[in-house]
């Protein structure tokens, strides 16, 4: 049922910035050299001349659906069981199979990318991506535009992310999570805490600093923490003396690990006492393994990122994935996953939800940012496609080499 809800003015300003670029939520590769083969094979992908079509949609055939996501990017109980998932699943009778399947925005798609051009099945009927690459998939056909009839509940996305750049109208994607990207560390071991991006480099922790094996992320930090603006028209100056820091600590053995999710094992096992994080992932960690870690947005800044649903062309069970979209944009549901996840949720009318849920959580800033915090972080800008080509290479050159 579409609710008519109060737009939150806190959300509002989060996504008035988050419109603006379209950039990587996050990489969970195992490690460097991985992911800068994938995202070579990527950049090189040709777009092709002549579109997929996609198949008869058989919902009414077939009550199955698979969802692929990223991790610790679904409310989970103790038995590992998804309680808004099982929710869906006996209001609806779909039988809905969740897999931990994006590696990386890049990796993902290097997968994918064959059967997408074909028109084919890719083994998921919803798929969460960043705004850049969903621009991407939309762009060379490989999504399936939605049916609104079968979404009502897109009345409760935020105004502010309707018409982006790269899906006006949110005819073909819409938004799952939002969240920052930030700086963490052991408390036990560096009890005083980080504040700035150089605080990374310092001779104490040599050898046990992780960073994100996404060129975003790294560099829009240690960009941020140059002075630059991030979202603004910085150039390539601007970007090659970040790269350059970000080069001198690699191989000076300051930084001892560049992942995707994996850092969270790196931060359990002390392998690394601080790295660059995402901000839900930390508050996952402390509620399974202890609170020992603190994550924060450095003075210097942090990024801010969002992640969008897509159904791909090659889906056979298009409606069953509407009806999933459709259902987590209700906003007692969308305020349930924001619990658990601690990420920005885009549905209006979550907040004055989660105030029924958790009073607490509804003032968290990971969750819903007041304008105060949302001056602390910006959002990577858009890229050309020549930018795209020179700094991809050039920040894989960095991670081949380390």
């Amino acid at each position: 049922m579409t609710r008519s809800l109060p737009e939150d003015p806190l959300i509002r300003s989060l996504v008035v910035q988050a419109r603006r670029a379209q950039l990587t939520r996050r990489t969970m590769l195992a490690g460097a050299g991985a992911g800068a083969g994938v995202l070579a094979l990527a950049a090189c992908a040709p777009s092709g001349s002549t579109k997929p079509t996609a198949p008869p949609d058989n919902s009414a055939n077939d009550k199955t659906l698979t969802w692929a996501n990223w991790a610790l990017y679904l409310d989970e109980d103790d038995s590992g069981d998804h309680p808004t998932l099982t929710k869906f699943i006996a209001d609806t009778g779909i039988q809905v199979q969740y897999k931990v399947d994006v590696d990386d925005n890049n990796s993902y798609y290097g997968k994918v990318k064959d059967q997408l051009a074909l028109g084919q099945d890719i083994g998921a009927d919803t798929v969460c991506l960043t705004d850049w690459m969903v621009n991407r998939w939309i762009t060379r056909g490989y999504t399936q535009p939605f049916t609104e009839a079968n979404i009502p509940n897109k009345a409760n996305l935020n105004p502010d992310l309707v018409d982006v750049d790269f899906d006006p109208g949110r005819k073909q994607s819409l938004p799952w999570q939002g969240g920052f990207a930030g700086i963490c560390w052991n408390k036990e071991k560096i009890p005083n805490g980080l504040r700035t991006g150089d605080d990374l480099w310092s001779p104490d922790l040599k050898g046990r600093v992780g960073v994100l094996s996404e060129m975003r992320d790294t560099l829009g930090l240690i960009m941020s923490n140059n002075g630059v603006d991030i979202s603004s028209n910085w150039g390539e100056d601007d970007f090659n003396a970040a790269l350059d820091i970000f080069r001198e600590q690699v191989t000076s053995g300051q930084i001892r690990n560049i992942k995707g999710n994996s850092y969270i094992e790196d931060l359990q096992n002390e392998d690394t006492l601080a790295a660059i994080v995402w901000s839900g992932d930390i508050t996952s960690l402390n509620a399974e393994a202890g609170d020992k870690w603190e994550f924060a947005i450095p003075d210097g800044g942090g990024t801010l990122w969002n992640d969008n649903f897509l159904i791909p062309i090659g889906s056979p069970r298009k409606s069953n994935a509407e009806q999933l979209i459709n259902y987590y944009y209700e906003p007692e549901v969308a305020a349930e996953v924001a619990a658990w996840v601690n990420y920005i949720t885009p549905v209006v009318g979550a907040k004055e939800a989660m105030d029924a849920i958790d009073p607490e959580l509804a003032q968290n800033q990971l969750i819903f940012p007041d304008e105060q915090t949302l001056s602390t972080v910006k959002v990577f800008r858009t890229l050309s496609g020549a930018e795209e080509q020179t700094f991809g290479a050039a920040f894989q050159s960095v991670l081949l080499g380390a």
